[in-house]
């Protein structure tokens, strides 16, 4: 073991007992395919988000890093059937826990592997899509595991991370901070840190911060000890500033494609309500504008976004001709269709105009690959800007002819 290694062991160990203590997440066990969708585990929704289309081929290798329980393992096998998926985890409990959801609900397409993130060069092969969600803040060294990361990452492959915001997560941090204190000597202890951390909210007044803020925002997840020891007691946690996240990303050796939740990071959304103000802000270079939201925002508890090793296309549907040509078909990311009122693709109620509902019901009677946009539009009436809307609503999924 080198100098880095023996650095990071401790910090290891005591991650590995917390997560074989308390695995996580402790979603339970179905003898059937996990209920819904979240498209950032469905791989033409990813490809189309980073690239502009579906991709070609939906027979990928995909590396869940961090996997825990195998929550989002169990979806990316299932929503992706034509795919391999491995994960990898730390925790051997939390790894047993996977493995027996996969078997339950008949994902025969994952497998799991107890490895660190930074081992991932004993993986054969390289991977077109990973999965790293909530792991990186907790690592010792996360730029080290990125970069292994990306080691691992096909050429236009992608990569969605997900790591902790700092301004949202102050009272968080306090209250980790408290516990550590009361806990003294017994730190480590994680049934002990729980049960502190529990005294220590229901001791304190219904006016204070700290506990307005754990039951406005937290308590119903927290419910579980699981959920309150990843959130409280977790021995390792770094919470990113913009800035921060900016200096992770440069140094990855990856581009950086976009938020995943890319709504959240409109300025309209913040300062709409004046005009000549948000064109101001809107001339800012790009990352101050981020800064900016996330100062305004204080709301905003994490960073979620993906990142592309290149070379890999990029599709922008400005050309009619190109576009006219293009396959569609509707998003399957939906729920309660056909009907007008439906969950989009963020599982957020949306109604759907009436050209958009004539639009899905026609790529729904057209099997793919033979719809195509110029025959939707022949048959709906609607414009090549509704399909371009539609395209960035992500109601419906294109990919280029030939």
């Amino acid at each position: 073991m080198d100098d880095v290694q023996a650095a990071r062991e401790p910090v290891t160990r005591a991650v590995t007992r917390l997560y074989d203590t308390y695995p996580f997440p402790p979603e339970p066990l179905l003898d059937a395919p996990p209920p819904g969708y979240n498209w950032r585990w469905y791989w033409p929704t990813v490809h189309s988000f980073c690239t502009g289309a579906k991709p070609a081929n939906n027979q990928v290798r995909v590396l869940d890093a961090g996997c825990g329980t195998g929550v989002s393992s169990e979806y990316l096998a299932h929503m992706n059937p034509a795919a391999t998926v491995l994960g990898i985890d730390l925790s051997g409990q939390a790894l047993a826990t996977a493995t027996e959801r996969c078997r339950r609900s008949q994902a025969t397409n994952v497998s799991f592997r107890h490895l660190s993130l930074y081992d991932v060069d004993q993986l054969p092969g390289q991977f077109h899509w990973i999965n790293c969600v909530g792991v990186l803040h907790h690592l010792p060294d996360p730029l080290a595991g990125l970069q292994a990361l990306a080691s691992k990452l096909a050429p236009g492959g992608f990569i969605h991370l997900f790591v902790y915001a700092a301004i949202g997560r102050w009272e968080i941090s306090l209250m980790q901070q408290a516990i550590a204190l009361v806990q003294g000597d017994r730190r480590g202890d994680y049934r002990d840190g729980v049960a502190v951390g529990r005294q220590l909210f229901a001791s304190l007044s219904p006016e204070n911060r700290l506990k307005q803020r754990e039951q406005q925002r937290w308590s119903l997840e927290n419910q579980r000890d699981e959920c309150f020891a990843d959130m409280y007691v977790h021995p390792q946690e770094v919470d990113y500033t913009m800035d921060m996240l900016f200096d992770l990303i440069q140094a990855s050796g990856l581009e950086f494609v976009g938020f995943s939740n890319p709504a959240v990071w409109q300025l309209e959304r913040l300062l709409g309500a004046d005009p000549a103000l948000l064109q101001r802000a809107q001339a800012l270079p790009e990352w101050d504008r981020y800064r900016l939201v996330s100062l305004l925002d204080p709301e905003i508890t994490h960073f979620e976004w993906f990142l592309a090793k290149p070379p890999y296309p990029r599709w922008d549907w400005s050309q009619g001709e190109q576009l006219l040509t293009a396959r569609v078909e509707r998003n399957p990311c939906m729920e309660g269709w056909p009907s007008q009122r439906i969950f989009n693709h963020n599982y957020e109620m949306v109604t759907l105009s009436a050209v958009e509902f004539e639009v899905l019901q026609a790529c729904d009677q057209h099997q793919p690959p033979a719809s195509t946009v110029a025959m939707i539009v022949a048959q709906t009436g609607a414009s090549l800007a509704d399909i371009r809307l539609m395209q960035t609503k992500f109601l419906i999924l294109l990919q280029p002819s030939g």
